[in-house]
Parts: C-alpha cells; sequence; structure tokens
C-alpha cells in the first residue's frame, strides 16, 4: 500500500452520514442545504437592513420559500435533462422517486442522487422571480441580494460533496492530493470540491461584496455573479473529474459543466451591459425631468 500522508487520508474518514433517526440515516449533505439556505438568509437580511432596502420580513420569508423550492426542483431536472436524459426517458419515476427496486429485496430506500448546480440556478431565478411577483418585491433589487448571498451558500454545498467523497477531482501526483474511497482505486485525486468551496463559495463572495461598495457595480449583482462563477467553475473543471457517462466530449474537448458554464458567462456579460445601460436611460430621464421643471417663483 503506498505511503499516504494524515492529508492524503482525510475523505476516508468521513462515510457522509451525520447522524442516525432510528433506521433513517441523516447525510452531511442533506444538512449542508439547512446551512446554506440560513446563511443566505440572514446575509440577506442584514443587508436589507443595513441599507434600508424595506423588504419586510414576512416578504422575504415567502420570498426563500419559493427560492428554496426552485432550487430543489430545478436541480434535479437539471440534472436530468442536462446531463443523463437518455437514462431518465427510460426511467422517469426515478426522477422523483426515492426507492429503487431489486427482485430479491424488493423495494428499498437510496434516496434522490443527481442534482445540478446550473439548474438549481436556473429554478432559483425563475421561482424567485414568482416569489417577488407575489410579494410585490423590486425584482432587479431582490436579486441583487439574492446574488449577493449565493456564494456563502453554494460554499456549504461544496463542504457536503467533499465530506460525501463526491465530485472528486482527477487523478494528480502532486502531495494535495487526496485518496476517495467513492473512486474504488487508490489514487490521490484533486480535492476539487475545496477548490470550488474556496474560489466560487468564499472568494467569489469577497469579490462581490468589495465591488458592491462601487456605484458602477452595486446593482450588477447578478451578472458580476453569473460571471465569476462561470469563470472560476470552467477553470476548476480541469481539475475536476467529469461523469464517467459524459467525459469530455463537449465542444472542443470540454467537459458538460464547462460548455453550461460558457453559456453562464455570456448570460452575465449581456445582462451587465443591459443593465449598464438601463442604469444609464435612467440618469438621463433623471436629468432631463430636472431641467424641464419650471423655475420658483420668487
Amino acid at each position: 500500500m503506498p505511503d499516504f500522508t494524515w492529508w492524503n487520508l482525510i475523505p476516508t474518514h468521513f462515510d457522509g452520514i451525520a447522524l442516525q433517526l432510528g433506521s433513517f440515516p441523516v447525510h452531511w449533505y442533506g444538512l449542508m442545504y439547512l446551512f446554506a439556505f440560513a446563511t443566505c438568509y440572514m446575509v440577506i437580511w442584514k443587508t436589507n437592513q443595513k441599507h434600508g432596502i424595506g423588504i419586510r420580513k414576512e416578504q422575504l420569508d415567502s420570498f426563500v420559500t419559493w427560492v428554496i423550492a426552485g432550487i430543489l426542483i430545478g436541480a434535479r431536472l437539471g440534472y436530468v435533462f442536462f446531463y443523463n436524459p437518455s437514462h431518465y426517458l427510460t426511467s422517469p419515476l426515478e426522477i422523483i422517486s426515492p426507492f429503487r427496486y431489486d427482485s430479491d429485496l424488493g423495494f428499498t430506500f437510496v434516496g434522490i442522487s443527481g442534482m445540478s448546480y446550473h439548474g438549481g440556478l436556473i429554478g432559483a431565478i425563475v421561482f424567485g422571480i414568482i416569489g417577488m411577483r407575489k410579494n410585490k418585491l423590486p425584482v432587479w433589487e431582490t436579486l441583487n441580494l439574492g446574488f449577493l448571498a449565493a456564494p456563502l451558500g453554494y460554499s456549504w454545498g461544496r463542504w457536503g460533496n467533499f465530506v460525501n467523497g463526491e465530485l472528486f477531482g482527477e487523478v494528480t501526483t502532486s502531495p494535495i492530493g487526496m485518496l476517495f474511497p467513492m473512486a474504488h482505486d487508490l489514487q490521490l485525486r484533486h480535492p476539487s470540491q475545496l477548490y470550488e468551496m474556496l474560489f466560487e463559495g468564499v472568494i467569489l463572495f469577497g469579490i462581490l461584496f468589495w465591488l458592491s461598495h462601487y456605484k458602477t457595480f452595486k446593482k450588477q449583482m447578478l451578472p458580476l455573479y453569473l460571471m465569476g462563477y462561470g469563470t472560476f467553475r470552467f477553470f476548476i473543471e480541469f481539475f475536476r473529474h467529469p461523469d464517467n457517462f459524459l467525459g469530455r466530449n463537449d465542444l472542443i474537448g470540454m467537459s458538460r459543466g464547462q460548455t453550461l458554464c460558457v453559456l453562464m458567462i455570456v448570460a452575465g456579460i449581456v445582462l451587465f451591459i443591459w443593465e449598464h445601460r438601463r442604469e444609464i436611460k435612467m440618469q438621463r430621464s433623471q436629468k432631463s425631468q430636472e431641467i424641464s421643471k419650471p423655475a420658483p417663483v420668487k
């Protein structure tokens, strides 16, 4: 057996189970969803209070409920349609059923595996906008709040992937590599989940928080998030092991994740330009209205 260091063996100390409630296992990854939602809620609420945006607690509670539903539904459907549509077309019940049938064991609980970040993103935006409309919240301002907070919530998700030992990286000879039992080999692999947690989560939040203090960028959190996440994820995908059934067979040898990130970056650029032009038009309109006002009678 190779001579591994304590660092290399860290993933072998986790089994993905946080605690056992009777016969029902509570997975760390499920708890990470709760931590993520709580973190985003706190950041949005504190920012709302600090800047006097005026969102009431009951409005935020309803909005967040819509977003959570969008993330869960979108992430699942995104995985189905972006990554493995042919399989789920032949077995559609597996999209929503946490049970699998075995001729020897009968029905067994296996959970629902396969969630797509990009699908969750689309679901969060669509359901979030519905929630904003129902609660009479300003759409663009609320989106800015949500995407300022999103990287910190995302960090919890990637930590959950790491504890579960899933979504590990490519084989490496670097000492930073780790041994992931789910890879079913004794080769060191990049801890790509930690790379994503750091760059797409913590560092991206720091960048957005810093830029939010500048007039040019303070209303551009959504497009900046799309461009920032897409860029970080695109390069980290070179270290992340792609799905075995997909490989790197998309356009010019990209993984499916990289393809979706390119679309994110393009969407972010388009949205940034659109919002910048909209802001300029609003400022010009305000100036023209001020000029056209009659002078006060003295």
